[in-house]
């Protein structure tokens, strides 16, 4: 039997009045900027996630309208890399990075039957160290010689050759990075040490799962990134040369530094949103989910894999060819773990009793698109043919399928499944849907006709082309700008409402057969919830009075 938890997350017999005088919800200004509450610190990191990924969406229209159709149109090239790189290094680290840590810090203490996250206020700190990082990121532009136009992973040796502003976006990553590891430190705490008696390792939600070992793959690569950036800043200004050829350094060693973060750092960008997704099908098909613990160790296995395969991003820097077969075979073997859990997803479905409410939409949508992102990954990962597609749009294409459909899919469907917890109010199910199709069609109508861009040999970063791939691109703008209208839709005509209490009031547990302790508690969540851990069931996911 399930109890109905009071405002604290007690279940009803437990005596808390003792706790009424001086834990209500600070007012005003200082809530938000004072904030230590897991769940205000959540909304904070989401809301400027959204805000960033309009940034950074700007700056991918400003790209589309320039190739819209042949010859310079708005832009001059120099601007153009610009854009290109600030697009990069802006959803990158600023709105996709984000928007996960806010959904971790909502959902996390909820899952677990946590009062908070372990570190109150290093969750306050570790937010706001992202907007001055911000602002200087942004802020590049107004620089001397315009914000830095190295491409997003920064390459020696145009880094060792930019103005001020490189310095600028340097110290800002830097900042981002710190947040970051604060952030991972506190969510690998708070799971291992504030879970619920009785809720055990193996009985966790996947999103904790996907989370704890997203946090540690954090741990493990920022500071790489932070020793490359660091370098290349000796570079610019102390007389190292650690990329500079003209001094006896590598350009080449750069690379090698950067991708030993960045190809984990794909994982850090799409294992939370593995967990999402592995939250909404079972509650939409209404089954357990299918392989619980292959879940997890695909997941651990994912995370291991992630770091031997890096140099598939360098197949045409001359490496050996007994170097290209290790990394070839390295990244193919990475399909198995993730082909596991699309089966499971799948496997979860089959035969279940399925509806498709928008979580669930944007979740099978999720799991549609992502797999034609990894099916072209795969390609790329053989060697012959990525020297043929380095560098070309097939790239832009395959990483697009992956992180727009893959993680922002993800957000969206985490947002629908759980935004009634966080407000109150039930989002409208039309609305949702037509931002569901709407994003699905305009998306594929932008990213698929860049595989046949890449195939044709268009390269990435070109300001300008030849006539015969004039079609697609036009196609391609059409289409981002559609997608880019339908994110305005999503945030005016289905957020708002419901941050502004407008709709129809949530139950409880609006979703009938979604699991976990999320649903314990009244919607909206009360300020503070769990303050004495709760008594579970045998399941781990309802709390029994």
């Amino acid at each position: 039997m399930s109890a109905v938890l009071d405002p604290h997350g007690h279940a009803h017999g437990h005596d808390d009045h003792h706790h009424d005088d001086h834990h209500g919800a600070p007012t005003g200004w200082r809530r938000w900027v004072l904030a230590t509450n897991h769940k205000d610190i959540g909304t904070l990191y989401l809301l400027f996630s959204f805000t960033m990924l309009m940034v950074g969406g700007v700056l991918a229209l400003l790209i589309r309208a320039e190739l819209f159709q042949p010859g310079l149109q708005l832009v001059n090239p120099e601007l153009f890399n610009q854009f290109t790189t600030m697009h990069g290094l802006i959803m990158v680290f600023g709105a996709i990075m984000p928007a996960f840590v806010g959904f971790a810090n909502w959902m996390i203490p909820l899952q677990i039957g946590a009062s908070d996250m372990a570190f109150a206020r290093m969750n306050n700190f570790s937010f706001w160290l992202l907007i001055p990082a911000a602002i200087m990121l942004v802020g590049s532009f107004f620089m001397p010689g315009g914000a830095p136009a190295a491409g997003w992973t920064l390459y020696a040796p145009l880094t060792l050759q930019m103005g001020p502003s490189m310095d600028a976006g340097i110290f800002a990553m830097h900042i981002m990075g710190a947040s970051s590891i604060m952030g991972s430190i506190n969510i690998i705490v708070t799971i291992l040490n504030m879970r619920a008696p009785g809720m055990t390792l193996m009985k966790m939600p996947m999103f904790c799962w996907t989370w704890l070992i997203t946090a540690y793959l954090l741990i493990a690569v920022m500071p790489v990134l932070a020793g490359a950036i660091t370098m290349t800043l000796t570079d610019r200004h102390f007389g190292t040369s650690f990329f500079n050829p003209a001094g006896g350094g590598d350009p080449v060693m750069y690379q090698h530094i950067f991708w030993f973060f960045g190809h984990p750092e794909v994982y850090i960008m799409i294992l939370p949103a593995f967990g999402i997704i592995s939250q909404i099908v079972p509650a939409f098909s209404r089954k357990k989910l299918f392989g619980y613990a292959s879940m997890v160790y695909a997941t651990s296995s994912i995370a291991i894999l992630s770091f031997i395969v890096w140099a598939h991003h360098m197949f045409t820097t001359g490496m050996p060819l007994t170097g290209q077969l290790f990394f070839m075979y390295a990244t193919m073997l990475i399909a198995v773990p993730t082909a596991v859990k699309i089966f499971n997803w799948v496997a979860t479905m089959w035969q279940g009793s399925m509806t498709f409410e928008t979580p669930m939409l944007f979740a099978v949508g999720f799991i549609f698109v992502f797999t034609m992102g990894g099916f072209t990954g795969l390609i790329l990962a053989v060697a012959p043919i990525d020297t043929q597609l380095q560098d070309t749009y097939y790239v832009v294409a395959h990483f697009h399928y992956v992180l727009v459909a893959g993680s922002l899919y993800a957000m969206f469907a985490g947002y629908y499944y759980w935004a009634p917890k966080w407000t109150g109010v039930m989002y409208n199910e039309t609305r949702g849907k037509v931002h569901f199709w709407w994003s699905l069609i305009s998306f594929n109508i932008t990213f698929f006709p860049m595989h046949f861009l890449g195939l044709a040999g268009m390269p990435r970063r070109y300001a300008d082309y030849p006539m015969q791939f004039a079609d697609f691109n036009a196609v391609a703008s059409v289409g981002a700008f559609a997608f880019g209208l339908a994110q305005v839709y999503f945030f005016f005509f289905i957020v708002l409402p419901t941050m502004m209490g407008k709709g129809e009031k949530a139950p409880q547990k609006p979703w009938e057969a979604a699991e976990g302790l999320e649903w314990e508690v009244p919607s909206p969540a009360p300020f503070h919830t769990f303050e004495t851990p709760p008594k579970l069931d045998a399941t781990a996911t309802r709390v029994i009075g």
